[in-house]
């Protein structure tokens, strides 16, 4: 709760044009404590504060002021949601008022012990980390009751981890990344900390599968925000986050040796071709499909999917490479021509690829 006592009483002292000496003798008092009062140094008694609320025309509970926080559930999770992101350090007294009042609601102990983790970390503060080290093994026991889709015990077990890692307790946090490692999720933390101490050999599978991961979700990525951009008619958005995805991925290359990427990219190109043809940029599409088929040629002379021809990338052990685009590169880049059902569109395809198996 919060009282706005001191500001309203100076607030109905000047509205009714009033010093400090005037207000003090309508209510019996000296002036120092009018003043007191004011200034938040003191807090009037009971009986006075009703007698002002009478001389002002107003009741207690306007005089007070006072604010009545919403401590619902729900209200007291977004607040403590709003302190951790506002990086408010008052969040941490609220933190233990909600304990008290929802000690075994699963929201309340997972927030307090994220806000508690965040100040933890980022002050350094030991006693903050082991405070939510208690809290994220409470909400464990109580995870029965999230509803959160993104919250499972593997991310509980993961935020664990970094709160070790927090403590300088590096051994434990490494050996619960691993042990809920599940698909992955965490080999990019438990490669980047093997390799800051030094264990090089432990760390690079670990970060070759996670580079590896990154890439697909990033392909995938990219494709969805194309469709966004292209259903919106934004060819311009769709042509920047497809030229900036080509370029990443063709840096991905080993030398003049062809790797999975290249087969991405053929596929890529085509799409961004056939964004500036719908948007009328003909010989910038014709240049781009050409380079399109020339990637898609240089793949298909000698097609790799193995992902240590990927740059940064180590063979990855029981890795498989595989997708819905066609046989080849060409076949690939072939379908995705089809799927724009532009003839003018296809008829640019098939004339230069008719003369690329011609020059051939």
């Amino acid at each position: 709760m919060k009282m706005m006592l001191a500001e309203n009483i100076r607030a109905f002292r000047k509205e009714r044009s009033l010093t400090q000496e005037q207000l003090a003798e309508a209510l019996g008092v000296t002036s120092g404590a009018v003043y007191k009062w004011e200034a938040k140094l003191s807090i009037p008694e009971l009986e006075l504060v009703i007698q002002m609320a009478d001389f002002f025309d107003t009741s207690v509970d306007v005089l007070l002021g006072y604010e009545v926080k919403d401590n619902r559930l729900e209200a007291t999770v977004t607040r403590l949601q709003e302190y951790r992101r506002s990086k408010d350090w008052d969040g941490l007294a609220e933190v233990e008022k909600a304990l008290k009042k929802y000690p075994h609601s699963f929201q309340i102990v997972t927030e307090s012990a994220a806000l508690y983790r965040a100040f933890g970390i980022e002050a350094g503060d030991k006693k903050l980390l082991r405070r939510a080290l208690e809290l994220l093994e409470q909400s464990r026991l109580l995870l029965s009751q999230n509803k959160d889709p993104q919250i499972s015990e593997q991310t509980i077990y993961g935020n664990i981890a970094q709160t070790y890692l927090g403590l300088d307790e590096m051994d434990k946090a490494i050996a619960l990344w691993k042990a809920h490692n599940a698909g992955g999720v965490y080999n990019s933390r438990i490669g980047s900390i093997l390799a800051q101490n030094d264990q090089i050999e432990e760390a690079v599978p670990y970060l070759s599968e996670a580079l590896a991961n990154l890439l697909a979700d990033l392909i995938t990525t990219i494709n969805g925000y194309v469709n966004v951009y292209l259903n919106h008619g934004d060819h311009a958005s769709a042509q920047a986050i497809l030229h900036w995805g080509i370029s990443l991925l063709q840096g991905l290359r080993k030398g003049d040796k062809p790797n999975y990427f290249d087969r991405v990219s053929a596929v890529l190109l085509v799409v961004l071709a056939g964004s500036q043809h719908l948007s009328g940029q003909g010989d910038e599409a014709r240049d781009t499909l050409i380079k399109a088929i020339e990637l898609a040629t240089f793949f298909d002379a000698s097609p790799s999917y193995d992902e240590s021809d990927i740059r940064f990338i180590n063979r990855i052990e029981g890795a498989s490479v595989y997708d819905d685009l066609g046989a080849t590169a060409m076949d690939g880049a072939r379908n995705v021509v089809s799927q724009f059902q532009n003839e003018a569109f296809t008829a640019l395809w098939n004339s230069l690829s008719a003369q690329e198996e011609h020059h051939e």
